[in-house]
């Protein structure tokens, strides 16, 4: 692939993500501390969160737009300043509950879009055999930046006027961008949107009836490795007589920087296994993990344990998720935007519905209740997974002249 050879390094590739990190760390993290301070109630909070985050699972259903009329650049660049100008509204106007939900649920559309346009573009570029390093740095831009907000982007709306922190804000969010001016752009399909979407339903017809695309929903739409519980781990300190300071410490600086520990897991570990295997071990190594943890005293060392554990084990399993999506996509594919959305909001739905899973189990048996419910699903779910992979492996074996299912 001589294209190749003028990209520059991997790593910058995957750091362009850092701008929807940046966003999804505002918005899981810093808004609700901002609404809390307020004197918002917690469950409407939760409400409020969960509107805005909603088009993370149906994003899919407008990703079409991403690959007609222009570059996926050019679309890259339009989301990212929607996204910007959408959260600085809200930082200079966070006092009204209806700016904030209607604001942010359209920055978060934008970041999602930004993130699909960027993941089909930079995803596109490269071979199959770079997919898992690109995986681990599209993770890792993720996490780092989330982390950064958490740390920063509530603290600078408390120090600074609404007009200055939401300067300050609007810059992080637009730093990302400027590496776009060192990776190159192919050439938009010129084809009418409206035929487009119609091939994209045409498209995922046909990508359904391919078993390497069933894998990969079936990996990410079942909870074999969602690890929910990192978003229920933090409202549960009490029960290992953690302060309040600990649970900052463990689930603040303690959880980014175990999700940048496991996101680099990836590399050593993806040299020795295939990555949809792999990725399934994650999800075995993970759920047990969680078993052994009840067997522990709750104190709050044990709780420190437990966060940075189980979100190690989520980004190594975001790494590998992320890689075996290029994988997927693989080079020079028309629908690549598309097929990134696709799969990425196929890897986000069993963690919204394991996150209420995980509660229910909270709710009925406390911290037992939460464990067992979410190591128990995800054992199931991976011994399926485990049958369904060994009859596509099977398959394989059988049709050796099969070209790669996203060729």
């Amino acid at each position: 692939m001589t294209e190749e050879r003028r990209l520059p390094p991997i790593w910058l590739l995957g750091m362009t993500n850092a701008t929807f990190g940046l966003a999804s760390g505002f918005v899981v993290v810093t808004l609700p501390e901002i609404l809390a301070a307020q004197g918002v109630s917690g469950g409407h909070i939760a409400a409020i969160t969960s509107v805005i985050v909603s088009p993370s699972f149906w994003v899919f259903l407008i990703a079409p737009m991403l690959d007609v009329r222009f570059s996926r650049r050019s679309y890259a660049i339009i989301f990212g300043l929607i996204a910007t100008a959408a959260t600085a509204l809200v930082v200079m106007h966070h006092h009204n509950l209806a700016v904030i939900e209607a604001m942010m649920t359209t920055g978060y559309l934008a970041a999602s879009l930004y993130q699909g346009a960027v993941g089909g573009w930079t995803g596109s570029l490269i071979s199959r055999e770079h997919s898992g390093t690109l995986g681990i740095w599209f993770t890792v831009s993720n996490t780092g930046a989330s982390g950064l907000t958490m740390l920063f982007a509530a603290s600078i709306i408390r120090h600074f006027s609404p007009a200055v922190a939401a300067s300050i804000i609007a810059v992080m969010l637009l730093l990302p961008l400027l590496l776009f001016f060192f990776i190159p752009a192919s050439g938009p399909d010129r084809i009418l949107a409206r035929e487009t979407f119609a091939r994209f339903w045409r498209e995922v017809a046909l990508l359904l009836r391919k078993p390497e695309v069933l894998i990969a929903l079936a990996l990410f739409g079942l909870p074999c490795a969602s690890f929910a519980l990192t978003n229920v781990l933090g409202g549960v300190g009490h029960d290992f007589s953690a302060s309040e300071r600990t649970v900052s410490l463990f689930a603040g600086t303690g959880s980014v920087i175990a999700g940048i520990i496991g996101s680099f897991l990836l590399k050593p570990f993806s040299r020795r296994f295939a990555l949809r295997p792999l990725y399934l071990g994650i999800g075995i190594a993970g759920a047990c993990f969680t078993l052994g943890l009840l067997l522990l005293p709750r104190t709050p060392l044990i709780f420190g344990l437990a966060i940075c554990a189980e979100n190690i084990f989520q980004a190594f399993a975001f790494s590998a998720s992320n890689a075996i999506t290029f994988d997927v996509i693989g080079p020079d594919n028309p629908l690549a935007a598309t097929l990134f959305t696709l799969l990425i909001s196929a890897t986000n739905l069993p963690i919204a519905y394991m996150t209420f899973v995980d509660g229910w189990g909270y709710n009925n048996r406390g911290v037992t209740g939460a464990f067992l419910t979410d190591a128990g699903i995800s054992l199931l779910a991976c011994a399926a997974m485990f049958f369904l992979l060994r009859w596509w492996y099977g398959w394989r074996r059988m049709h050796p002249g099969v070209r790669h299912a996203a060729a």
